[in-house]
């Protein structure tokens, strides 16, 4: 795995852990809304691991399509920037993509330790992508990210890296808002 990979890797496995840790340390209430038409514990993390599958997903389709891949241009660099630090400044919020919020948003999600089992699986998948992704491929656009535009792969990585954080965010403000009691309302 190339060095920067394997850096961003390792960062994203420790945030998942945390945010996961956080998730469980809600104990039953992490299947808890912290008020009507807001997300639980457990649905944000059923939706950064739904992202991150159809992320994982998508790029090991597009590694055998690799000739037709375009190089990233700056604009689309400038753009994975702004997006980047838009997701780190705290309490600035993004509507999710059709169908990503209809599908966390259905009530139909599993317990938080299958969503762990589920993901430690994922992260061992994209581990592999990552061990055995052509380094000829490294600047070419193989993600289209919503509002970024065509990405690379190391972008791919930062973006997973920085919408956990983001979601980190949110899930502490949950945390904040169940054992404040339930007058408390919590901003998705």
């Amino acid at each position: 795995m190339n060095h920067r990979f394997h850096l961003k890797f390792e960062q994203l496995e420790r945030a998942t852990e945390h945010l996961l840790a956080s998730a469980e340390a809600l104990g039953p209430d992490a299947a808890k809304a912290p008020a009507p038409g807001k997300w639980s514990a457990t649905q944000v993390v059923h939706h950064l691991l739904f992202i991150e599958s159809n992320i994982v997903k998508y790029v090991e389709k597009k590694v055998h399509a690799a000739e037709q891949l375009p190089k990233v241009g700056l604009f689309t660099r400038l753009r994975a920037q702004l997006v980047r630090l838009l997701l780190r400044l705290p309490g600035v919020k993004f509507k999710a993509p059709r169908g990503v919020a209809t599908l966390t948003d259905s009530g139909e999600v599993p317990s938080l330790p299958e969503l762990r089992h589920s993901w430690e699986a994922l992260r061992r998948q994209l581990e592999r992508l990552l061990n055995e992704f052509p380094s000829r491929l490294h600047n070419r656009a193989i993600f289209p990210h919503p509002r970024s535009g065509r990405i690379t792969i190391g972008q791919v990585m930062e973006f997973l890296l920085d919408h956990l954080l983001h979601h980190q965010q949110q899930l502490d403000r949950i945390t904040k808002a169940l054992k404040a009691g339930p007058s408390t309302l919590v901003k998705s």
